[in-house]
């Protein structure tokens, strides 16, 4: 807040845009609001109804203090609905991660980053943890020794998290895991899009593999996207590393896929600019 405060005076926005739900966020949505500055957010509306993580509260100060409010999802306007905020600040612009990832689709599907780890496409699960209520306890060592097991008949590739990599030094790994260091925008979609399935805590996750169509499955009590959940690529399975177990037979079940959720096509920013630019030239 103090380094973006001078950054706002010099400049004299008319408009701020905030993405997200991270801590920076929250500065620049608390900064702009006391200078008096305009607001939009992308992502608005999401929620997971837990006010312990501390995105849920930068997400909900975001929304109610930002004048344009663009949303990605049905359930996220209907958030907003029932928090009072009035539907003309609301506009349904569809997924603006998507459009990175449809921006840089063609270099991550030639990627090939599954062959360089020794893994080979379509027949290893992909995992990512970072969440503090995950990896900063007894849990973490509970999710490696499921994992271990799973490994036995799928192999598992991790890239750490180097939260999770400082509490992995104090606890057994296990054998039979692909444990890398953390891996770059396009390696990581080239895994992702090449996994028979993700094991994740990730909201972003999510969202990426219901567009890929690859299974998912969140290691949380609750998810923000339940979109993802409807299209049919994701399930939860709580905050109990036991339930790992459960990938396997519901792999082999499967389940029926649905198209991706609407405006998820990689123009959202797109639509998100065009509101904007009408909003400025009715000024």
């Amino acid at each position: 807040m103090e380094r973006l405060e001078p950054v706002l005076e010099r400049e004299q926005p008319r408009l701020v845009v905030v993405p997200g739900d991270v801590n920076s966020t929250l500065a620049a949505v608390l900064t702009a609001v006391k200078m008096g500055i305009p607001l939009a957010h992308v992502e608005s509306g999401l929620r997971s109804f837990d006010r312990t993580m501390p995105e849920e509260i930068n997400r909900v100060v975001a929304d109610d203090f930002s004048d344009m409010l663009f949303v990605h999802s049905e359930e996220a306007l209907e958030n907003l609905r029932a928090e009072g905020i009035a539907a003309e600040r609301a506009h349904f612009v569809g997924n603006t991660m998507i459009d990175s990832l449809v921006a840089v689709e063609g270099r991550f599907r030639a990627a090939e980053t599954a062959r360089r780890l020794g893994a080979r496409p379509g027949e290893y699960l992909l995992v990512t943890l970072h969440r503090p209520a995950l990896v900063d306890g007894p849990l973490l060592a509970e999710t490696m020794a499921q994992l271990a097991l799973l490994a036995c008949e799928l192999p598992v590739v991790f890239p750490v998290h180097p939260r999770t990599r400082k509490m992995l030094a104090e606890s057994e790994t296990g054998s039979g895991l692909i444990l890398t260091d953390p891996l770059g925008y396009i390696d990581f979609l080239s895994l992702e899009a090449e996994a028979k399935a993700v094991l994740t805590d990730s909201g972003g996750v999510q969202e990426e593999t219901t567009f890929l169509g690859v299974p998912c499955f969140t290691l949380r009590e609750n998810t923000e996207r339940p979109v993802t959940i409807h299209s049919g690529t994701n399930r939860l399975l709580g905050l109990d590393p036991a339930r790992i177990a459960e990938i396997l037979p519901a792999l082999e079940i499967g389940r029926p896929r649905l198209p991706a959720p609407p405006l998820w096509d990689g123009h959202a920013a797109e639509r998100a600019a065009a509101v904007v630019a009408a909003s400025m030239l009715g000024e």
